[in-house]
């Protein structure tokens, strides 16, 4: 299943998480030197993803069954992954700073692996650009940050 997202947001971030997490993306734990330089940072039952952009973001959420291992990697500028605990079977996409609910969609109550690619990086100057987020959700229960290709 996917779904188209275009929103505002700010901060070169927005947030992916369990409608009942209640980490403080705020806290210095959440967005540490590894999380800004891997852009992810990984809380309890949250996900916070950085962006080229300041503010817009443009992009699409996938729900998959399982792992796409057939990624061809030179088609992008960034790829990292993380776990996602959702407990309540609600999984949001919210901007950045009002935390406003851009996206709800349920899925069943579980342990997500949570793929980021990045695209079209160096067209951003300044706050803008033609940065594009492709966002892959799949049952998993590895909760490990891992980048699998590095921007810059």
């Amino acid at each position: 299943m996917k779904h188209k997202l275009n929103f505002g947001t700010s901060y070169h971030q927005f947030y992916i998480r369990d409608k009942n997490s209640s980490q403080d993306t705020g806290d210095s734990n959440f967005w540490t030197d590894d999380a800004t330089r891997s852009r992810l940072a990984v809380g309890e039952g949250i996900l916070g993803v950085g962006l080229e952009c300041y503010g817009p973001f443009k992009g699409e959420l996938v729900l998959l069954d399982k792992k796409r291992d057939d990624v061809e990697y030179s088609q992008y500028d960034h790829i990292v992954e993380g776990g996602l605990n959702i407990k309540s079977g609600i999984l949001q996409v919210l901007d950045c700073p009002n935390s406003n609910v851009e996206l709800e969609v349920k899925v069943s109550p579980g342990s997500y692996r949570v793929r980021i690619y990045s695209l079209n990086l160096d067209s951003v100057e300044g706050d803008t650009g033609d940065d594009y987020y492709i966002i892959e959700i799949w049952p998993g229960i590895n909760t490990e940050r891992k980048v699998l290709k590095q921007y810059k």
